[in-house]
């Protein structure tokens, strides 16, 4: 892979191209099935191959396609396990790697936005990504006053091919929408196409970097590399090693899962408690797990911090999480229905030409909740699955219930964060006390009067 791909013809054709060979594979394995191999095989070997040519595929156009990826990748554990098997391995490799762009290219978009002598800038460069993302890679250099640093370098053309494929992502929606069963994978896309300029804008990311890394600082739990430069397209911040989140999800020991469970549980409450910002991708190439502070490292997982990186998307949330979210969920969890289905009817979640039995809407909200029930709640693929299954099965109340509902605007990118930060701890089998986590941060989980 060279470039990124930018004329629409070229991009519009190789997702184009992902239904016909979905639809090919089907009648091959038919064939197959025929002339007598097992049908489980036959739908073992579809999966491993239509997962290989679709992550293959959005993984090489970059751009919206591979943030797509990303963005389904954290549901994997969703995924019934017969399905999950074949695509968990292309789905992993997505969250973190991706066709590097051409060292020719790179070097004329830091000379153009940092000038001529943008060399002298550093005292080492690596022309070798260090890692690459939805719409621009990163390389590993040296600060010219001696700071390691992480140079983000966007790829031309990115915002038009972002466009693009989400364009043409969404009018395939309904096939990739069973990737994650009770997931409509349309409104994803769309929110993703309205997020766009924000993305491309590096200014509004250096800001939101700087946010977090200044509230942050010297913080026991949590790190954000400070901000050193930001030109249009170009972002310079302090390096951060680490172990990838992606490693403990893959090889963690119990104890390193739960320790990354529940800093990153306790990063999803308190940053928009604290900052008046959501970081809204959290994907698993977005973190790292760092060794305590200098003095209280003692070597296991109980003393690591979690290291975040990419503050491209973010929700403004002034006032932190919204009232109304911590409200409901107590009182869900204490069995008041009607005061619930009040709440949820005057934020919009129940359009007003629509009725329902409050204590319907608690039955579909008490498993949901659960997590935040217990003193410690274990995160299971099994239990995301179980989810995934009720609200998607057309014969549930659940799925019936659900289709009623709305989602209002203002809670979109909050409900996507919260939904795939769960994803992730369900990758992790991360043990939880989530609810030290919403008594702490989350405004109205705890009654004024307690």
């Amino acid at each position: 892979m060279s470039d990124l791909p930018r004329k629409a013809v070229t991009r519009t054709a190789k997702l184009a191209a992902l239904p016909l060979s979905f639809a090919g594979r089907t009648a091959l394995g038919l064939g197959k099935r025929i002339g007598g191999r097992p049908a489980e095989a036959i739908a073992a070997e579809l999966q491993k191959r239509t997962a290989e040519q679709l992550f293959s595929t959005l993984g090489q156009l970059k751009g919206g396609a591979m943030k797509f990826g990303q963005a389904m990748s954290v549901f994997e554990s969703a995924l019934p396990e017969e399905i999950a098997g074949p695509y968990r391995a292309a789905l992993t490799r997505l969250q973190d790697a991706a066709p590097p762009m051409p060292t020719r290219t790179v070097h004329a978009v830091l000379e153009e936005r940092l000038g001529e002598g943008w060399r002298e800038l550093f005292l080492g460069f690596e022309d070798k990504p260090a890692a690459a993302a939805s719409i621009g890679q990163v390389h590993r250099a040296v600060w010219h006053d001696g700071r390691e640093v992480a140079v983000k370098v966007q790829y031309p053309g990115a915002g038009e091919a972002l466009l693009a494929d989400l364009t043409q992502l969404s009018r395939f929606a309904r096939l990739l929408g069973p990737l994650v069963p009770g997931m409509d994978v349309k409104p994803l896309i769309t929110e993703m196409r309205d997020r766009v300029s924000e993305e491309l804008d590096y200014g509004l990311e250096a800001e939101a970097q700087r946010a977090h890394a200044e509230v942050f600082a010297g913080d026991p739990d949590v790190v954000v590399p400070a901000v050193v430069h930001q030109s249009e397209q170009v972002l310079v911040t302090e390096w951060m090693d680490g172990v990838p989140l992606s490693e403990v999800i893959a090889d963690g020991t119990p104890e390193q899962r739960d320790r990354a469970g529940q800093l990153l549980a306790r990063f999803l409450f308190s940053g928009p408690a604290r900052t008046g910002l959501l970081h809204a991708d959290p994907h698993p190439g977005n973190f790292r797990l760092l060794p305590g502070p200098e003095g209280a490292d003692d070597g296991s997982a109980a003393s690591w911090r979690l290291g975040v990186l990419d503050f491209g998307t973010v929700d403004r949330l002034p006032g932190g999480l919204p009232e109304t979210i911590g409200a409901c969920l107590r009182m869900a969890l204490s069995g008041q229905a009607e005061p619930v289905y009040a709440l949820l009817c005057a934020e919009g979640f129940v359009k007003e030409s629509v009725v329902l039995d409050p204590d319907a809407v608690l039955d579909y909200l008490l498993p949901i909740v659960e997590p935040a029930e217990v003193e410690a709640f274990a995160f299971t693929r099994g239990w995301m699955r179980a989810q995934a299954a009720r609200i998607a099965d057309p014969r549930s109340p659940a799925h019936q219930l659900g289709r009623q509902l709305n989602l209002p605007p203002a809670y979109l990118l909050i409900h996507r964060v919260t939904l795939s930060t769960i994803g992730v701890l369900c990758q992790l089998g991360a043990t939880v006390r989530l609810r030290d986590e919403l008594e702490e941060w989350l405004p109205g989980f705890v009654a004024e009067d307690e």
